[in-house]
């Protein structure tokens, strides 16, 4: 079973978004009642939004280390639509009464995301949005299932993903 996509990992029995184990790392852990972010040796979340509180969430998925940097994001500056600079991995959404934006950085692990990765794990949080299904994100086993379907994911090609998607969340009952 995959244990990974992009920046989703599997820790312990739970889900995380970020690299906890980095040095001043933030990461977000996915539970039955929302998300928590958490930062490096804090013994309480610095926030934790349930998932009824979500009208929309959605996630950006910088591919390496560098696109993070000042760097990177003038280079995204120049590429409208990429996940570059101080922003580039962050969940982001608008959450209800009263309607406000919301957003929650995470720390990029070691190495680089694949853009096929990257790719199906936007498209997971856009579409169990539209579903109106994003706690399906705090249940580690339908979770497992969606990651192990989705893995395998490589191409770049964006229609292609969100496709695999769509008939992966359909055939894990949503």
């Amino acid at each position: 079973m995959a244990q990974r996509l992009g920046p989703l990992g599997l820790m312990g029995d739970r889900w995380v978004i970020g690299d906890p184990n980095r040095k001043d790392g933030l990461y977000v852990v996915l539970t039955p009642e929302g998300l928590k972010h958490c930062g490096p040796s804090e013994p309480v979340p610095r926030s934790v939004t349930p998932w009824s509180q979500f009208v929309e969430l959605k996630a950006r998925v910088g591919y390496r280390n560098w696109h993070l940097t000042r760097f990177g994001g003038l280079v995204g500056s120049f590429a409208p639509g990429s996940d570059m600079g101080r922003d580039g991995c962050s969940l982001y959404g608008i959450l209800r009464h009263p309607y406000e934006h919301w957003s929650v950085r995470y720390t990029h692990h070691q190495g680089r995301y694949t853009g096929g990765h990257a790719i199906v794990l936007k498209a997971l949080f856009d579409q169990l949005t539209e579903a109106k299904a994003l706690d399906r994100l705090g249940d580690p086993e339908w979770l497992a299932a969606a990651v192990a379907k989705l893995s395998s994911y490589t191409s770049w090609y964006a229609p292609q993903g969100n496709r695999l998607v769509k008939e992966t969340i359909q055939s894990l009952g949503i």
